[in-house]
C-alpha cells in the first residue's frame, strides 16, 4: 500500500510541474530578445558550421548530426581517439621488435601528419585534423609536456649524481660542449640558407647547438631497464650523466630562449638574472622547507590526500607559470618543482605512479601527433634536402656520441663500455622534440629545418637499441676470444665488474671458467 501511495506522487509531481514546463515555454516561444547577437554565438556557428551543410535544413537529422559532430569538443574528442589508437597499435609493433614504446609513439605522430596521411588522403587529414582545431590539440599537449616535466624533475636522483659525480659531469658536459660546438659550426654554414629572415644569428646558432646536445633521460632510463643494466655501473654511471645533461641544457636552453625573445641586452640580462634567483629560490628555500612541513613528512599516514595532491599540482603550475612569465618557458618551472619534492618522502612516489600513467597513456602521444601534424617530410622535396638530413644526423651522431665515448673513456671505462654510454647519451626521443617545438614557436626554426630536426630526433632514438646490441655482442666475442672454453648464450649479458674480474683471472692464468661464474653471467 505504501508503495502504491509512492508512485502516485511521483507521477502526480511529474504531471504538475512537467505541465508547468510545457506552459512556460509555450507562453514564451513568442518573445523576441533586445539584445544583439553575442559574438560568441557568431564564433561558434563558424567554428560548427560546415561549408558543405550549411544550407541544408536545421531539421534534418544528418546535418544535426554532421554539426554535433564537428563542434569543437566533438572533434577534439575523435583527435584524442585517433591519436590514442594509432600510438599504441604503432607502439606495440615496434616494442615487438625490441624498440620503446615511445619510439612507436614518435612515428605514429608522423604518420598523423601531412607527411603520410596528408600525402596519402588529404581530405581524410582535413576532415580529421582541420587548421582551427589545432589550438586546442597543442594546448592539451602543452599540458602533458608539463606534467611530464614535473615527473622527469622528479625522478632525478641528486644523491646517484654526487656519487657519481666525477665521471658524470666529466661525461655528460663533454657531450654538451662537443656537439654544441658541431652545432655552432654546422650553424655556420646553414644559416643563410635555412634561418627565417627576422632571426639573428646568434639566436639560431645557440639554439642549433643546444638541440644537437640534448639526452633523452625519461627514454634512456626505460631502455636500461628494459635491458635489466638499471643496477649495473654502466647503467648508474649513464643516469647520473643524462641527469646532469638534462639539467645543464635546461639551464642553457633557458637562456637561449631569453636570448631569442628579449629585445636587446638589457632584457636578456633581467631575464638570466631572474632566472638564477628563481633556481636559487627553489633550490636553496624551498627545497628544504618543503621536506618538513608536517603534511608532506607525514604523507603516508594521511587519509585526505586530495587536497595535498591538488596543493601540489597548483605549486607545478605556478612554477611553471613563473618561468613562461620571466621569458623562458614553461617547461623549466615544472622541472625544478619536480626536483625540489622530498625524495624520501611517499608524496613523491605516490605522485610519479599516478602522474606517470596519465602522462605516458593519454598526454605525450598527443604531443607527439601534434609534433607530427608540424613535421613536412614532403618539404625535402630533391636529393640536396635529403643529402642535408644526413649531414645534419651525422653531426648530431659524432657530436654526442662521440663526445661522450671518449670522455668517458678518458674517465677511465673500457672501450666497450664507453661506447654503450656514448650510445645511451646519444638517445634524443621526446626531450629533442619538446626542445624542436619551443625553436618552432619562436620562430628560430623553419619548417623545413624542423622536419629534418624531427627526422634526426627519431633515427637517433631508433638506433639506439641496435647499437647497444651491436657493442654487447663485440664485447662478448672478445671475452670468447680471450677465452675459447667460455661461451656464452646471445642473451647472456656481462656487467663491467664482471668482465674485469674475469679478464684479471685471465691474465694472472689463475682462473677458468666455472660453472658459479656461467650461473652468475646467465643472472644478467
Amino acid at each position: 500500500m505504501d508503495l502504491s501511495k509512492g508512485l502516485l506522487r511521483y507521477v502526480a509531481i511529474l504531471l504538475l510541474f512537467g505541465s508547468g514546463v510545457v506552459v512556460t515555454l509555450r507562453v514564451g516561444a513568442g518573445l523576441h530578445s533586445d539584445q544583439p547577437v553575442s559574438e560568441v554565438s557568431k564564433a561558434a556557428a563558424v567554428l560548427t558550421a560546415s561549408p558543405e551543410h550549411t544550407a541544408k535544413a536545421s531539421s534534418n537529422i544528418a546535418s544535426a548530426l554532421w554539426t554535433n559532430l564537428r563542434h569543437p569538443v566533438s572533434l577534439l574528442l575523435v583527435q584524442v581517439i585517433v591519436i590514442l589508437v594509432v600510438a599504441r597499435v604503432v607502439g606495440m609493433f615496434l616494442r615487438k621488435a625490441g624498440q620503446p614504446v615511445v619510439v612507436g609513439e614518435m612515428i605514429a605522430g608522423i604518420l598523423l601528419g601531412p607527411s603520410f596521411l596528408g600525402m596519402l588522403s588529404p581530405e581524410t587529414m582535413t576532415f580529421l585534423f582541420p587548421p582551427q582545431s589545432l589550438g586546442s590539440l597543442g594546448l592539451l599537449s602543452q599540458i602533458g609536456i608539463i606534467t611530464f616535466m614535473f615527473v622527469v624533475g622528479m625522478e632525478l636522483n641528486l644523491e646517484q649524481i654526487r656519487r657519481k659525480a666525477h665521471a658524470a659531469v666529466l661525461v655528460s658536459h663533454a657531450s654538451i660542449i662537443v656537439p654544441f660546438f658541431f652545432g655552432t659550426v654546422f650553424s655556420l654554414l646553414i644559416y643563410r640558407s635555412f634561418a627565417p629572415g627576422n632571426v639573428n644569428f646568434t639566436a639560431f646558432a645557440l639554439f642549433m647547438s643546444v638541440a644537437m646536445s640534448i639526452t633523452a633521460f625519461p627514454v634512456l632510463a626505460r631502455i636500461l631497464e628494459d635491458r635489466g643494466l638499471t643496477r649495473t655501473s654502466l647503467g648508474s654511471t649513464a643516469i647520473a650523466c643524462a641527469a646532469v645533461d638534462d639539467v645543464t641544457a635546461w639551464c642553457i636552453l633557458a637562456a637561449v630562449i631569453s636570448i631569442a625573445k628579449a629585445s636587446g641586452l638589457s632584457g636578456v640580462a633581467v631575464t638570466i638574472l631572474l632566472t638564477f634567483l628563481f633556481i636559487a629560490l627553489m633550490l636553496f628555500v624551498l627545497k628544504p622547507r618543503i621536506a618538513r612541513l608536517p603534511a608532506i613528512a607525514d604523507f603516508e599516514r594521511q587519509t585526505q590526500r586530495g587536497g595535498l595532491v591538488a596543493m601540489v599540482l597548483a605549486f607545478v603550475l605556478a612554477s611553471a607559470l613563473f618561468t613562461e612569465i620571466i621569458g623562458i618557458h614553461a617547461l623549466f618551472g615544472a622541472f625544478l618543482a619536480g626536483v625540489v619534492m622530498p625524495s624520501d618522502s611517499g608524496l613523491r612516489k605516490f605522485l610519479a605512479e599516478r602522474l606517470e600513467v596519465i602522462t605516458s597513456c593519454f598526454l605525450l602521444p598527443l604531443f607527439f601527433a601534434f609534433t607530427g601534424l608540424r613535421t613536412q617530410i614532403g618539404l625535402l622535396n630533391d636529393w640536396s634536402s635529403w643529402v642535408l638530413c644526413a649531414v645534419v644526423i651525422a653531426v648530431a651522431i659524432a657530436g654526442k656520441l662521440g663526445g661522450s665515448a671518449l670522455a668517458a673513456r678518458w674517465a677511465g671505462m673500457s672501450w666497450s663500455e664507453s661506447l654503450s654510454l656514448g650510445v645511451l647519451m646519444n638517445t634524443r626521443g621526446l626531450v629533442e622534440l619538446i626542445v624542436l617545438n619551443i625553436g618552432y614557436d619562436l620562430g628560430i626554426l623553419s619548417p623545413r629545418l624542423f622536419s629534418m630536426m624531427v627526422i634526426m630526433a627519431i633515427t637517433t632514438t631508433f638506433m639506439t637499441g641496435p647499437l647497444l646490441s651491436l657493442v654487447e655482442f663485440w664485447r662478448r666475442k672478445q671475452l670468447e676470444a680471450s677465452v675459447p672454453s667460455l661461451s656464452l648464450a646471445a642473451d647472456q649479458r656481462i656487467t663491467t665488474e664482471e668482465e674485469k674480474k674475469w679478464k684479471n683471472c685471465i691474465r694472472r692464468k689463475e682462473c677458468a671458467p666455472d660453472r658459479s661464474y656461467q650461473e652468475s653471467v646467465s643472472e644478467h
